[in-house]
Parts: structure tokens; C-alpha cells; sequence
């Protein structure tokens, strides 16, 4: 597992220690960024089931301020730390140690808006509509922003999630990744 891209192209990334996460392979982790970047004008970030950091660290690498990561096993906690302080990227990120649904409400309150959001929750404990659901009503997003899912093939998300339209949905071996952004309104496509 490596940076792919960005001022931390090549450098390694230590995965989680055991079997409780799977980290995003380089080649969705490519990917993911080539559709939605591939790279970013500052912003901030978000991944609430952040494993190894991996894939927010990305995008610190291809351009976004900050990023807060958030996961619930102590293991991926501090392989995060790790891996933010091998890329130098420690004061561009909050790691807190929680559950996804317990941190969207404590973010709730800082009244922050993100330009990237990360959602690959486990596959067997898969939530993502009601999180994306939250992000919507709390406007957690910003017009321009994304969320990411990555899921299991087998699970199909619908088109429209609260405010928020599909407009991409890949797979790759086992792993979907699908897109979400703010739907556009009918004014906005006008002008």
C-alpha cells in the first residue's frame, strides 16, 4: 500500500495489523481519485471509517487542507497516527477515535461543511444510506463536494439519497465505489 499520487507519490503506507479492515487496493484508490480529482484546490476532508488513512491521506497528497479521520478500532487509530506522521502530515488532521454515527453528531456541532467525504463502512455492516441520509438533512456537504462509497458489488445503492444524486457507480472485482454529489436543480443547470 503506497501514496499514488500527489507532493507523497511512492510512499508507503502500513496497513492495520489483523483481519477486522481491508484496506482500498492502490488500483480503486486510483481510481477513485482519477474521477474525482484527480486533484484539489485545499477543501476539507472527511472518512469516518478510516482504517489505515490510506485513502485520506490521498488526498492530502493531490491537494485537500485537512482532513478528519474518525474509526472506532484502536488498532486503526494509531496505524493512521503512523501513517501520517511517516507522509508529514500531521497538523493537516484530526484522528478521533469513535463510531461513525457518535461523530457525525459531535462534527454536527462544529457546524462543518466538507468537500470530501469517505464512507467504505464494513461490508457486513453496511449503512451507507442512512449515513449519507444524515450528511444530507445536517448539510454536511458542500455544493461542490463528494461522498465516496466503497461497498461490497452485491450491495446497490439508489439513485438519489436525500439532496445528494449517484453520478458514477464502478466496479472493480469484489468492490463498488459509487459517487454521490449535491442533485443539481433546474435553476442551476439554467444559468
Amino acid at each position: 500500500m503506497r501514496v499514488v499520487s500527489g507532493t507523497k507519490k511512492g510512499l508507503a503506507l502500513k496497513a492495520v495489523p489483523g483481519t477486522t479492515t481491508r484496506p482500498t487496493t492502490d488500483k480503486v484508490k486510483e481510481s477513485i481519485y482519477n474521477i474525482i480529482g484527480p486533484y484539489f484546490e485545499g477543501g476539507l476532508g472527511l472518512d469516518l471509517f478510516g482504517g489505515s488513512g490510506g485513502l485520506g491521506i490521498e488526498a492530502l497528497s493531490r491537494g485537500l487542507d485537512k482532513f478528519i479521520f474518525v474509526d472506532r478500532d484502536g488498532k486503526a487509530i494509531q496505524t493512521i497516527k503512523t501513517n501520517l506522521a511517516t507522509c508529514g502530515f500531521e497538523d493537516q488532521a484530526e484522528v478521533y477515535r469513535n463510531d461513525a454515527d457518535r461523530a457525525l453528531k459531535a462534527i454536527l456541532k462544529r457546524e462543518l461543511q466538507f468537500d470530501l467525504i469517505l464512507l467504505d463502512p464494513p461490508y457486513k455492516a453496511q449503512k451507507l444510506k442512512a449515513l449519507i441520509e444524515f450528511i444530507s438533512e445536517a448539510s454536511l456537504l458542500t455544493s461542490t463536494g463528494k461522498i465516496v462509497c466503497e461497498h461490497d458489488k452485491g450491495v446497490s445503492l439508489p439513485e438519489t439519497i436525500g439532496t445528494y444524486e449517484r453520478t458514477k457507480a464502478e466496479i472493480y472485482g469484489i468492490t463498488a465505489i459509487t459517487i454521490y454529489e449535491p442533485a443539481q436543480t433546474e435553476q442551476a443547470e439554467e444559468e
